[in-house]
């Protein structure tokens, strides 16, 4: 277990830096104008970023409302028992709710988790799993789906719902594995 562990850890240092230098050396390479090329990408998005301006307040206003009226705590409380069969700690079901539905949402449950139980939580380490293992599927559909003006999303919702679940469930083991 410590051998993983310290693999993970030398491996996490150097991944970051591979990938900022990487993707530029490997366009250069492949003889793309990559400064011309991001400065296009960056018109394009913010032109997207306007368009779906109305779904996002929308998602938002949503995630406010289900918080505000106490529907998270009672959802917690209804599903503790089910949970804890499954060995999912209840304390991650608000992570499990609303990453689907936002990345700044599920930031805001992170860090209030972090003040409610510390950095070094186990809850903390499965949240923060939970954030950079799964998308933001909701949103995700709502900006390229709206972007492009397709209506039906077809299997896009239930696959990416899948991916989610998934993933939540292995990011509360693999924590459990790794940090007892």
């Amino acid at each position: 277990m410590e051998t993983i562990r310290y693999v993970i850890s030398i491996v996490s240092v150097f991944v970051l830096p591979l990938l900022i230098v990487g993707f530029p050396l490997y366009g250069l390479y492949k003889k793309v104008p990559v400064y011309e090329e991001f400065v296009e990408g960056a018109k394009e998005g913010f032109s997207v970023a306007v368009r779906i301006i109305p779904y996002l307040v929308a998602i938002l206003f949503a995630i406010g409302m289900f918080r505000a009226s106490g529907a998270m705590d009672f959802l917690v409380e209804g599903l503790r028992p089910v949970l804890s069969l499954l060995g999912i700690p209840p304390e991650v079901l608000p992570m499990a709710i609303i990453r689907p539905l936002t990345g700044s949402g599920s930031a805001g449950i992170v860090l209030d988790m972090i003040n409610q139980y510390g950095e070094d939580s186990i809850f903390v380490k499965m949240a923060a799993t939970m954030f950079g293992s799964t998308e933001t599927t909701f949103y995700v559909i709502a900006v390229y789906f709206g972007a492009v003006n397709v209506k039906k999303t077809r299997h896009a919702v239930p696959a990416g719902l899948i991916a989610d679940a998934t993933a939540m469930i292995l990011a509360v083991y693999v924590v459990r594995l790794l940090f007892g």
